[in-house]
């Protein structure tokens, strides 16, 4: 049976998987841009995690203003019945550029029902746009209740070729061995995409499969 910090990790790595933004699912490395103020979304998606956990997590996202965009995930461990849920605010705080880069920020929080305390997490971002698609970078915390803070970081790359846009990325933490992914998303009706991974992780295979509304 996984331990309770095993447990924790795995359910805050499946609700790290909903990067409210443009990049969106199927990335779990953020974008540094928001939805535009009024408009929203919902991801929803099945992942197999690290210590073979079958999870599925729903994740609504909303930007009130220009500039701001207030996301929400609840992910259910299957394997350890375990749920978890996050807060979270995300800035965009310089504009975005169809060819150039921009800044942006996250703070959240999250909690594993029954791990006992709250994990609040920071990540800085940048995505840079070019011709050759776009390039987003991550660094920041997390903070496991009785743990140490422990860094994390993030680096991805998409393109699109016609109405697929494809991506591979990388990621981890502090004491940690990285992730490494690929994945694809497609719409498939207007403001309806489906979208998938799949990755590798201290020699275990991870998969994820889910789809988007936007409104």
């Amino acid at each position: 049976m996984p331990n309770t910090h095993q447990i924790l990790l795995a359910s805050l790595l499946g609700l790290m998987l909903a990067a409210p933004a443009h990049a969106g699912r199927p990335l779990t490395v953020d974008d540094a841009s928001v939805n535009e103020a009024g408009a929203g979304h919902v991801e929803a998606w099945y992942a197999r995690l690290p210590g073979r956990a079958h999870t599925w997590t729903v994740a609504p996202a909303y930007a009130p203003i220009d500039g701001l965009e207030l996301g929400a995930a609840i992910s259910r461990d299957r394997t350890a019945n375990a749920t978890s849920g996050a807060v979270q605010a995300k800035w965009r705080i310089t504009p975005s550029q169809e060819s150039g880069c921009n800044v942006g920020a996250v703070l959240g929080v999250a909690h594993t029902r029954g791990a006992g305390g709250n994990t609040p997490y920071v990540n800085g971002l940048a995505t840079c746009n070019s011709g050759w698609g776009a390039s987003h970078f991550n660094l920041g915390a997390v903070h496991a209740p009785g743990e140490s803070t422990l860094g994390t970081w993030g680096i991805a790359h998409e393109r699109e070729f016609g109405r697929v846009t494809a991506h591979v990325e990388a990621f981890g933490q502090r004491h940690s061995k990285p992730t490494f992914q690929v994945g694809a998303r497609m719409e498939v009706a207007k403001g309806l995409q489906i979208d998938g991974t799949v990755g590798r992780s201290d020699r275990e295979n991870l998969v994820s499969v889910g789809l988007k509304q936007s409104f």
